[in-house]
C-alpha cells in the first residue's frame, strides 16, 4: 500500500485556478490522526511538478487559519508554488493538554518533547521535518525543492528548523516570530513542559541563538508590526537582529509601524514573502 492511499481527503477547493485541499493520515511520529491542508497551483494539471512552501501556524491556530486568511494562493499561483500547512499540534481523546492556550493541544511548538506526558504525541520537529514532507512528495506532483515559513510560534518553528536543516531548505520566512523563546514566557514556559529543566536543550530550539553559531546559511526574511502587543515581552526581533550581526547571516528584518500579530498584518506582506521564496527556490 503506498502512502497516498493511506491519507484521506477531507474537502476541496478551487481556488485562482488551483484546489485547496484537507487531508487527514495517521500519523507514526504523532501517534494520532492529523489533518494537513496543501494548496496545489495550476501548473500542476500539466504535469509540472512544483516547489514546496511550509507554512507553520502559531498558537491557537490549526490548518485554516493561514489558508482562509492570508490571500497566499494568488501569488503562488502565478509562481507555480505549492503550499503545505500542518495543524499545530497532535489533538484528540489520550493526547495530553493543558488548561491555558500556550501549552498542549494547539500548542505544539514544533520541537520533539522529551518529558513526560508530552513526549508519547509532541514531536513535531520530526512530523514537520521529515514524516509530512515524506508523505506530500510520495502523493502529490511536488519536487524536492522546499522553503518553510510561519507566523508567531510557527515563526519560531520555521527559524529554527531551518537553522537546524539548512540544506533542506531554500529560504525561510516569518511574519512576528518568538525571535529568542528561552527569554520569553511563552518559550519558558513550552520548553520546561516538553523539554525539562535543562537550558542546554532549549537552545537547539532558540532561532537567536542558532544563528549566533549557523556555519551554512540559509537566506532569511522576517517581518514585524511596530504595533504588535507582543512586540516587547514575547517576540524580541531585536535578539534575532543581533544575532545575525554576530556572523553576517543574510537576514531580511523589517519593522512596520501600525501593523499589529493579526492576519491583517500578514495578508498586508505575504506576496512579498512568497516572492522571496521563488526567487531561491528557482536557484
Amino acid at each position: 500500500m503506498t502512502i497516498d492511499h493511506l491519507i484521506e481527503n477531507v474537502s476541496v477547493n478551487k481556488s485562482f485556478g488551483g484546489w485547496h485541499k484537507q487531508y487527514s493520515h495517521q500519523s507514526k511520529t504523532l501517534n494520532c490522526k492529523m489533518r494537513f491542508a496543501i494548496y496545489l497551483p495550476p501548473q500542476v494539471s500539466s504535469g509540472e511538478k512544483v516547489p514546496v512552501l511550509y507554512w507553520l501556524s502559531g498558537l491557537t491556530c490549526s490548518d485554516e487559519n493561514f489558508m482562509q486568511k492570508a490571500g497566499a494562493f494568488r501569488m503562488a499561483a502565478e509562481l507555480g508554488m505549492a503550499i503545505v500547512a500542518p495543524d499545530t499540534s497532535p489533538r484528540g481523546e489520550g493526547v495530553a493538554d493543558d488548561e491555558g492556550y500556550d501549552l498542549g493541544q494547539g500548542a505544539g511548538f514544533y520541537v520533539n518533547a522529551t518529558q513526560a506526558p508530552w513526549n508519547r504525541h509532541f514531536q513535531m520537529y520530526d512530523y514537520v521535518v521529515n514524516e509530512l514532507p515524506e508523505i506530500i512528495e510520495a502523493s502529490f506532483p511536488v519536487s524536492l525543492k522546499r522553503a518553510i515559513s510561519g507566523h508567531s510560534m510557527g515563526g519560531h518553528g520555521a527559524l529554527s528548523i531551518a537553522l537546524q536543516n539548512p540544506k533542506r531548505y531554500s529560504s525561510v520566512s516569518a511574519f512576528s516570530p518568538i525571535c529568542n523563546p528561552i527569554q520569553a514566557p511563552w518559550g519558558k514556559k513550552a520548553f520546561t513542559a516538553y523539554l525539562g529543566k535543562d537550558q542546554a536543550a532549549w537552545q537547539n530550539y532558540d532561532a537567536s541563538e542558532l544563528m549566533k553559531r549557523a556555519k551554512t546559511f540559509v537566506p532569511a526574511k522576517v517581518d514585524q508590526g511596530g504595533a504588535d502587543d507582543f512586540l516587547v515581552e514575547q517576540l524580541k526581533p531585536e535578539t534575532l537582529g543581533a544575532a545575525a550581526k554576530v556572523n553576517d547571516y543574510p537576514l531580511e528584518l523589517a519593522i512596520h509601524e501600525g501593523y499589529d500579530h493579526s492576519y491583517y498584518f500578514i495578508s498586508s506582506f505575504i506576496e512579498q514573502h512568497i516572492s522571496f521564496h521563488a526567487q531561491h527556490l528557482a536557484k
